[in-house]
């Protein structure tokens, strides 16, 4: 079985993954905030992890790895987004999680085993609180339950930052009805016009770290293998995260590993929507091949920045052309993909994507010096493998070099008639106008394909 090893934050080096349960491999990642439309820097996270959640699947068999990515749905922005429009939360949430639903399928992102909501799990978070006060890790006051961090003695691993640090650097007065700065929210009195539960603490809503620790407990177990999310959430949240766990549980650990992706830049600037310069994913795959979007996203280490243009798009764009134009010549429908060792093996190291798409480079050359039917089919075979862990190739090449053009009879006539004219002037020798149809044709994206049963054309670069 091939060994994966993965950039662990908290050990701050590679570790290997050993996971509890070979047979129950457990993954969670934390999910969107269902308020608004996600933008594409949303959607690094979901591409990243969700190529991950493949490796683990061929390597270990998928009935044994469970992925669990969350749903919030209730949140000060969804309180906000419910009002300002007049109508329930559930309302706000059901809407927006269709589209996030809808914008991953464009990105050929699976949707994971397990998709948590907080609303379904109100009963595991207040059982949560309730045990950190027994124990005294928590305290209630008169705008809710706040977890104090004092109490955990290594507080900080994650993040390598020590409470002491975070009190001599405060800038800000202490909430009043907090014991020090740094102690955080675990459940937020009730107030006017906002939804809330009943809770032995009082009536009430969740904060935002408790959630995840108890739908991890709930679904996945006290310790899992994996713990994913952007670079942004390692403090507080997931820090916070593995403080009421620990707490909670006599110091047991939340994750072996935790993983975190880097930001994608727009401009050179992180891309929020505070900022102003978010690209939504509907609008984005409308201007944009859907692979492409998905390859581009791949195209750096995802624990490095990534800088999102339209550039990097339109390369990844031909860099499927190549593929499926290598696919195009030695297409059979009954091959079955095959997913080639050196694949796993790049993406087996910390999910290696630019080394995964220098393998695939090497697979293209294959393809494309294939002879016997024999090499044709084992190149077809691993094209359409390699495409199974990256999320991409999944048309037929037809499929790919369709274009909304294909529609347009009159426009493919008078293509078919440059076609025929162009073969008619080169045995002519009529340079001049095999010329000028070449560029009409280049104008038009047509590229032309001779062969021994006469000139072939499609919609391409």
């Amino acid at each position: 079985m091939t060994e994966i090893q993965l950039f662990n934050t908290i050990a701050r080096e590679k570790t290997i993954l050993k996971p509890i349960n070979p047979k129950r491999v457990t993954m969670y990642v934390c999910g969107p905030t269902v308020y608004n439309r996600a933008h594409i820097g949303n959607a690094r996270p979901a591409i990243v992890f969700d190529t991950l959640a493949r490796l683990l699947r061929h390597i270990y068999g998928k009935e044994h790895v469970i992925y669990a990515r969350n749903i919030t749905d209730v949140d000060d922005k969804i309180n906000a987004a419910a009002f300002e429009a007049g109508v329930d939360i559930g309302v706000i949430t059901k809407k927006y999680t269709e589209i996030y639903h809808s914008d991953m399928k464009l990105l050929n992102v699976i949707i994971p085993d397990i998709e948590p909501k907080v609303t379904e799990h109100m009963g595991d978070i207040i059982a949560l609180v309730q045990k950190l006060i027994e124990l005294g890790h928590a305290y209630v006051t008169d705008d809710g339950v706040y977890f104090h961090v004092a109490s955990m003695k290594n507080y900080g691993r994650l993040s390598n930052r020590k409470l002491e640090d975070m009190r001599s650097g405060a800038r800000v007065e202490i909430d009043e009805n907090k014991r020090e700065a740094a102690d955080f929210a675990l459940w937020k009195a009730a107030k006017p016009n906002e939804p809330f539960w009943d809770a032995p603490f009082g009536k009430g809503r969740p904060g935002w770290h408790i959630e995840c620790s108890a739908m991890i407990e709930k679904n996945l177990g006290m310790t899992i293998d994996i713990h994913g999310g952007g670079h942004d959430l390692i403090f507080p949240h997931h820090e916070n995260e593995i403080a009421q766990s620990e707490c909670a549980h006599g110091g047991t650990h939340l994750a072996n590993i935790w993983m975190h992706n880097g930001f994608l830049n727009f401009g050179n600037e992180k891309m929020s929507k505070s900022l102003g310069n978010v690209v939504d994913i509907e609008g984005l795959c409308n201007k944009f091949p859907r692979e492409s979007i998905r390859l581009a996203m791949l195209s750096a280490h995802y624990r490095a920045p990534l800088d999102w243009n339209d550039d990097l798009i339109n390369q990844s764009t031909k860099t499927l052309d190549r593929a499926y134009r290598a696919m195009e010549s030695i297409w059979r429908d009954d091959v079955e993909p095959k997913i080639p060792q050196a694949l796993i093996d790049v993406l087996a190291d910390d999910l290696n994507t630019p080394q995964a798409l220098a393998v695939l480079a090497d697979l293209i050359k294959d393809a494309n010096k294939a002879s016997s039917d024999s090499e044709k089919a084992d190149a077809l075979a691993a094209l359409l493998g390699a495409g199974s862990i990256l999320g991409i190739l999944q048309l037929k090449p037809n499929e790919w070099f369709k274009s909304d053009n294909d529609e347009d009879t009159d426009l493919k006539s008078h293509i078919d008639a440059l076609v025929k004219e162009r073969t008619e002037v080169r045995a002519a020798k009529n340079w001049a106008r095999a010329d000028e149809i070449r560029d009409e044709l280049a104008k038009l994206k047509v590229i032309v394909k001779d062969g021994p049963e006469g000139s072939v054309w499609r919609f391409g670069e």
